[in-house]
């Protein structure tokens, strides 16, 4: 049984579980609910925090809580008739605007990019192990994160054995499962080697001056250098993103770490790439998914189009899409 239990969690990716764990202690914990609940105390529970707690949240709570009565061999009290009529009418009486992060802005990105530039040589010669080792890893977290549009728990899953870097060529990186890889097969996605602004370098300077040979390729530092066994915490990408862009002057407070997504969703829009050919390079296959991510109000001016960020290979847009 103990090998059954290990597949059927394999089967359930890692952030689902903590998050359905997470759910089921809010209702029990927080709430003081008892399971096996009940309809009554299901539709109890919604009204209560029907103010306080966003739709989106209330539907995930309730997911959690029908996965538990599944899984325990209970009637699911969450699929009534009432329970879905009260959540139609939570939508209309409590309507709210999806929260969005903020999309990163080239000219942000190449501010903090010059900054952990000049910090790193600077750190170098002051013989600044752990410094210099932040501002190398940060380097390649901003600009492998923008450039192939990854979330924050793919940017935490990459591992060394699963990329291929070339100077002045690019770079693949395998992620063995995905948010949009709803079956675990697997996704190969691409990068470019660019003039300005390059991944493929700032990836190459990372694991050589951190010596990674193996393992995950965004990692912990403490203060004197030394480097985690473990990924970086997607949860910390957050706080991360926001340190490096204000020490580097830039108004963060806006700035998530789904900011590099949708930072390159809409640099790719103003420079005139159609939605398909981002839907493909990013790994979108919902549209309305894809269409999160574009803010076609906001222009980066004349830097976005500059000649400079061109691939040696061709233009970001010849590239080949994941795969």
């Amino acid at each position: 049984m103990k090998d059954v239990e290990r597949y059927l969690q394999a089967g359930t990716r890692e952030n689902t579980r903590r998050s359905y764990q997470s759910a089921v202690e809010h209702f029990e914990v927080s709430w003081g609910g008892f399971l096996p609940a009940t309809s009554d105390s299901i539709l109890r529970y919604l009204v209560d925090y029907a103010d306080t707690l966003s739709l989106s949240t209330l539907k995930q709570r309730l997911a959690a809580l029908a996965q538990w009565h599944i899984t325990q061999g209970f009637p699911d009290p969450t699929k009534t008739p009432t329970v879905r009529q009260v959540l139609k009418g939570i939508r209309t009486l409590h309507p709210a605007p999806a929260k969005q992060a903020a999309p990163l802005q080239l000219q942000h990105l190449e501010q903090a990019v010059q900054w952990l530039e000049l910090e790193a040589a600077r750190t170098h010669q002051a013989e600044d192990l752990a410094g210099y080792l932040r501002c190398r890893r940060d380097t390649a977290l901003l600009l492998i994160g923008f450039w192939r549009a990854f979330r924050s728990d793919e940017l935490c899953r990459l591992q060394v054995e699963h990329i291929q870097a070339e100077a002045g060529a690019g770079m693949t990186l395998f992620l063995p499962w995905s948010k949009g890889d709803r079956h675990n097969l697997g996704t190969t996605h691409y990068a470019p080697a660019l003039k300005r602004l390059c991944p493929v370098q700032a990836y190459l300077d990372w694991i050589s001056a951190a010596g990674i040979a193996r393992g995950a390729v965004f990692r912990r530092l403490d203060r004197w250098g030394h480097l985690n066994e473990a990924g970086l915490n997607p949860g910390s990408l957050i706080t991360l993103l926001r340190q490096i862009l204000r020490r580097a002057g830039i108004p963060a407070e806006l700035y998530t770490s789904h900011s590099l997504r949708r930072g390159f969703a809409t640099w790719a829009t103003a420079n005139g790439w159609d939605l398909k050919a981002l839907m493909t390079y990013v790994g979108w296959k919902d549209i309305k998914s894809a269409m999160r991510y574009i803010d076609p109000a906001i222009s980066f001016g004349g830097l976005a189009a500059r000649p400079a960020l061109e691939s040696p290979a061709g233009t970001l847009a010849q590239l080949p899409a994941s795969r």
